[in-house]
């Protein structure tokens, strides 16, 4: 008479998206690595972040908006790549990047370590969506720029206390 044993094993835990949305990764970027397009700009960031976590350099450039795919530096993404421990994502603000939408922006901030050093990448990127994708165009480094209205020093205050500008808030 013999004994059967069967080896158990603990179920695969699903493992954090990169971008740290809360979702698992095929819940969240996954998909989109795949192929299936993302559904808006701040997808295809938190997606484009995820490719540097997992490497997966190919997407970085497929999803550069066709007309800019020669500028793409493979070598650099690589290295960023390999180098880095990523983090966390921030997205601070996005305006416009819907379904339906033509453009949009997404403000964001992308934690990584390089070197045993914590670093920040802190950007304003554009997308574009074209033929039924969304595409990142460029982006401008800091915090995105606010607009509204300038205020004189001699203007009269926006808070409507009737005091100038430089007498009220301005001080």
């Amino acid at each position: 008479m013999t004994a059967e044993t069967t080896a158990t094993t603990a179920p695969a835990t699903p493992r954090e998206c990169p971008c740290r949305s809360g979702k698992t990764f095929d819940a969240c970027c996954g998909p989109y690595l795949a192929g299936l397009p993302a559904p808006t700009a701040e997808a295809l960031m938190r997606s484009r972040y995820s490719a540097y976590a997992v490497r997966n350099i190919d997407y970085l450039h497929d999803t550069l908006q066709p007309e800019t795919r020669g500028d793409f530096a493979r070598a650099e993404a690589e290295t960023w790549a390999d180098n880095s421990l990523w983090t966390g994502l921030e997205i601070r603000s996005t305006e416009g990047g819907q379904p339906g939408d033509t453009d949009g922006l997404v403000e964001f901030v992308a934690r990584f370590t390089m070197n045993d050093k914590p670093l920040t990448h802190h950007e304003t990127s554009r997308f574009i969506h074209q033929d039924g994708r969304w595409y990142y165009v460029d982006g401008v480094l800091g915090a995105r720029p606010r607009s509204g209205p300038k205020v004189g020093r001699n203007d009269p205050c926006p808070c409507g206390s009737g005091k100038k500008y430089k007498k009220c808030h301005g001080a």
